[in-house]
């Protein structure tokens, strides 16, 4: 058993950093609303140029666009986009403190998919749990030949040295799709309980 948050607006998170520059140069986010989770809008932060101000300036956008969101159902698949978040508060204080971070994501509202619920609650016939090879047993497939956040740090050198908007394209792209691959769990999960309901319930009228 687990409660997956729940309301009018879900916000599916996913961050892209670089280790060498220890930067952080895309924040991605997948807003799904509706009655019937129809309307689906992908809206991105990208820095165009891997320097601490374009690093601060896409921090408080993202940051101020999570904020005018609230209450949501947030969520995010393993601890790395807290952690990023953390460091990024450090390192612009004025933008968001530790606390608030702490605050967005531990409340009720906010959920990671991987530590919350994959890894323990739940056994899968994969070779891992990344969200990757989740998703794909789900049947989903990333636009990108050859996704990975290894190659979207690539891409985004690649970008830095030469601006060919193809490059930004394919991280645009890679990222979305990751928040993309969250609602393909999302739903997978919401699936199986709602079986699991009707199964009960189908049991219970037997016996009655």
């Amino acid at each position: 058993a687990v409660a997956l948050p729940s309301g009018g607006l879900e916000v599916y998170f996913d961050v892209e950093t670089d280790p060498m520059r220890d930067f952080c140069y895309l924040h991605g986010l997948l807003e799904r609303s509706g009655v019937d989770g129809s309307t689906v809008t992908y809206i991105s932060f990208f820095a165009d140029t891997p320097t601490s101000d374009a690093e601060k300036t896409i921090f408080k956008q993202a940051w101020e666009y999570i904020q005018s969101k609230q209450p949501s159902a947030f969520f995010f698949y393993s601890p790395y986009e807290r952690t990023i978040y953390r460091r990024l508060a450090t390192r612009y204080p004025d933008i968001a403190s530790g606390e608030e971070v702490n605050r967005l994501f531990q409340s009720a509202s906010s959920f990671d998919l991987y530590h919350d619920l994959v890894r323990s609650k739940m056994e899968w016939p994969t070779k891992d749990l990344s969200i990757k090879t989740i998703a794909t047993f789900l049947g989903f497939y990333w636009r990108d030949p050859e996704p990975s956040g290894a190659a979207s740090i690539q891409w985004f050198h690649l970008w830095v040295e030469t601006g060919d908007d193809l490059m930004k394209k394919r991280i645009l792209d890679y990222n979305e799709d990751d928040c993309r691959a969250m609602i393909v769990l999302v739903d997978a999960v919401r699936a199986l309980q709602a079986d699991a309901r009707n199964n009960q319930r189908g049991f219970e009228k037997g016996k009655a």
